[in-house]
């Protein structure tokens, strides 16, 4: 066995302990693939394990979920910068959300915060939208009537 072998071997083993599969379990893994050992399954069938179980181990941590919530920081803010007329990009996006936040690194920013980022560039795009409607309706009331707008009045 080599040392790649012997990596996924352990990372199949590492995955069943994070996952509490216990003896049962794994021996119902194995024999679905046709071996008694996890040393007798290949390098590719134990990619694939390892895969399934890397992602029972994010859907049972939560992990999942970071990705979405990281990818809905990036969409709220190229938003933002869209509605504003900025250039936008993975390094600003990213730069704007890890200073808003006070972390040093994009992926190390937790649950609560990104989704106080997503909430707070989303109302920024509103009130900016609600905003130059506002001063759209004054401006045309303004030039069509000639005479003043309230803008209290809805």
């Amino acid at each position: 066995m080599d040392e790649i072998h012997r990596g996924l071997v352990k990372k199949y083993h590492t995955l069943c302990t994070v996952l509490g599969l216990d003896a049962d379990a794994k021996r119902a893994i194995l024999s679905s693939w046709g071996v008694e050992s996890s040393r007798d399954l290949t390098q590719h069938q134990l990619i694939d394990i390892c895969a399934k179980l890397s992602e029972q181990v994010d859907h049972k941590q939560g992990t999942a979920r970071l990705d979405k919530l990281r990818k809905q920081v990036i969409a709220a803010i190229g938003s933002w910068l869209r509605e504003t007329g900025q250039t936008q990009n993975i390094s600003i996006i990213k730069g704007i959300a890890m200073r808003a936040s006070g972390y040093v690194e994009f992926n190390k920013i937790p649950r609560e915060r990104l989704r106080n980022l997503i909430a707070t560039f989303n109302n920024k795009v509103k009130d900016a939208r609600a905003v130059d409607e506002l001063t759209d309706a004054m401006l045309m009331q303004h030039y069509t009537a000639g005479r003043e707008f309230d803008p209290t009045l809805n």
